[in-house]
């Protein structure tokens, strides 16, 4: 039987507002894999190692984006601005989401 794989933050019916996605973003901020790479066909071990190389490239950062250099700090606001959009489109809410963790 196949390994379930992960559908691409372009294909997941959430938008991607969820840890994947966010992961998927901060590689993409600090360039671990190009803003064309959305994922899609990504394997559980694949995306934990590309987990661990994002949380390697938070590190000096203290994992919070007002720690960025201006270059990636910009760089991220952009990105994660875009994904709000791109979710909306796909019915994403954040008080539906605020809803579903309590």
């Amino acid at each position: 039987m196949p390994r379930p794989t992960y559908p691409g933050i372009n294909n997941d019916p959430s938008g991607a507002m969820h840890s994947t996605g966010k992961m998927i973003r901060d590689a993409w901020v600090f360039g671990i894999l190009p803003e064309t790479e959305d994922c899609s066909g990504g394997t559980e071990q694949r995306l934990e190692g590309l987990h661990a190389e994002v949380a390697n490239a938070w590190e000096p950062y203290g994992h919070l984006p007002s720690q960025l250099p201006t270059e990636l700090r910009e760089k991220h606001a952009r990105i994660f601005k875009e994904a709000l959009e791109f979710a909306k489109t796909k019915g994403w809410s954040a008080d539906d989401a605020l809803k579903d963790d309590h």
